[in-house]
């Protein structure tokens, strides 16, 4: 191991595009302290777009992988990306961390076990933040184990005890898992577990805080009031929001996914005005999108005359409309969609779970992969609870968006879920807190960890 000493120096660790998100706030919280640490970034999956944008500098080799960094999902993805470098690249990036390391400063290690592993071979004091694995897994809210997932509960936690063991080291100054109920088990467990609430669930304020159609003001009420009865004014829009996911090509398979989707839903809700707001990651090019959209009839409009356009913060995006129905694509207005949709058509993961952490439902169903496969949509659903309706089929969407968009009883404890699921907004400042006083605490002290 080599010998630290303690430095105002932060060296973050993140395994994925939405980690390396997530690490982001963390950072920014950091570097909006008084007298900030100083900070660099190693993405040990894919780029580091995120850290890019934010102009925080990175150490050590980065490269896309062939999985996206879904390994786990399927043995060939594994395959390809051991042909595509894997070890040679993992290996660079623990010596680049190790020397990092040399010259004194704690690791923030944001994801699951690889980042957290590499931060504890480091030699030096890391914190983690576990995104990747949550109880509810596992568990129910009352923490009563689902019967089918009872093999996988061998070790009391999702987190194995080797997970468990790199958490409660001496040189581990904080565990901040996902949620409070993952909190709780580790706790029990002895690991120094903190319920500091998820960083995803930040940055998402809007840009535009009125509805397309009604004021925010008499929307809600007019939307659940109708929906309920099953009628519909002239004024009120349903909002879809459209998630297909980020990553390249599976997003452009899971968009024709929710194409067929989208046209039931069309057909379904006829007697009144749909909105589709497909929120699209940048990485994504268009031109597939815009074809699809075309061989289902939908037609390139201009937003001049679009009364909607005009309380939409995106001017770049693209606007389509077919009969009553509208439907726009946009990749700069990402929260923005969020807040004004009222429901989800998703095949995407983060995105997801930040949808339903602003207490709305969101209908799932499977695609190929790698990401969005049957076995990880099912997984979503234990994860996220009754916020999620999986379906198997895309004819299946719009009877179940009538279901639950017409039962309010079951909307409240979908608004309710997901809250509890999520958190609230304010992780990144929380754990930025912390950091800050754990150096304080440290202050100067020298002997090696």
């Amino acid at each position: 191991m080599p010998r630290y000493f303690p430095s105002k120096r932060l060296l973050c660790l993140s395994n994925g595009h939405g980690e390396d998100i997530i690490a982001v706030r963390v950072l920014q919280a950091l570097q909006a302290q008084a007298n900030p640490p100083q900070i660099a970034a190693l993405p040990l999956v894919g780029e580091g777009r995120a850290y890019q944008q934010a102009n925080i500098p990175l150490i050590g080799a980065v490269k896309a992988m062939p999985s996206g960094g879904f390994i786990y999902m399927d043995s060939r993805q594994l395959a390809r990306d051991l042909q595509g470098g894997l070890v040679q690249l993992t290996w660079s990036q623990l010596q680049g961390v190790r020397r990092w390391a040399q010259q004194g400063g704690t690791i923030l290690a944001v994801g699951d076990i690889f980042p957290l592993l590499l931060a504890w071979l480091s030699g030096a004091p890391y914190t983690f933040i576990g995104t990747a694995k949550s109880e509810y897994y596992l568990r129910d809210d009352d923490s009563k184990l689902f019967t089918t997932e009872r093999w996988d509960a061998w070790s009391e936690s999702v987190y194995y005890p080797w997970e468990r063991w790199l958490m409660s080291r001496d040189r581990c100054q904080g565990v901040f898992p996902r949620d409070t109920l993952t909190t709780q088990i580790l706790q029990a467990l002895a690991v120094p577990a903190l319920d500091l609430g998820n960083p995803m669930m930040d940055g998402l304020e809007p840009t535009e805080t009125r509805s397309l159609v009604l004021s925010e003001s008499t929307a809600a009420n007019s939307r659940r009031s109708n929906w309920d009865t099953g009628s519909a004014t002239s004024q009120q829009a349903l909002n879809v929001l459209l998630l297909p996911g980020s990553r390249v090509p599976e997003a452009y398979d899971n968009w024709q996914h929710i194409l067929q989707a989208v046209a039931g839903v069309v057909e379904a809700f006829a007697a009144q005005p749909l909105m589709f707001l497909a929120a699209i990651a940048p990485t994504i090019h268009l031109e597939p999108l815009h074809d699809d959209l075309e061989a289902q009839g939908w037609a390139l409009v201009s937003s001049v005359g679009i009364s909607a356009s005009r309380y939409f913060p995106d001017p770049t995006a693209h606007w389509y409309q077919k009969g009553k129905a509208l439907l726009v694509i946009s990749q700069q207005a990402f929260a923005d969609c969020l807040h004004q949709a009222d429901c989800a058509i998703a095949m995407a993961g983060t995105a997801t779970e930040q949808f339903v952490g602003l207490s709305k439902p969101a209908i799932t169903l499977p695609g190929k992969g790698p990401q969005f496969t049957p076995k990880f949509a099912e997984a979503q659903t234990r994860l996220l609870g009754r916020s999620i309706i999986l379906v198997q089929d895309p004819s299946h969407v719009a009877d179940a968006l009538k279901s639950v968009l017409r039962n309010p009883e079951q909307l409240e404890h979908i608004a309710e879920n997901g809250r509890r699921r999520m958190g609230a907004p304010g992780a990144a400042q929380r754990i930025a807190t912390y950091l800050m006083q754990q150096w304080e605490r440290r202050g100067g002290d020298s002997n090696p960890r």
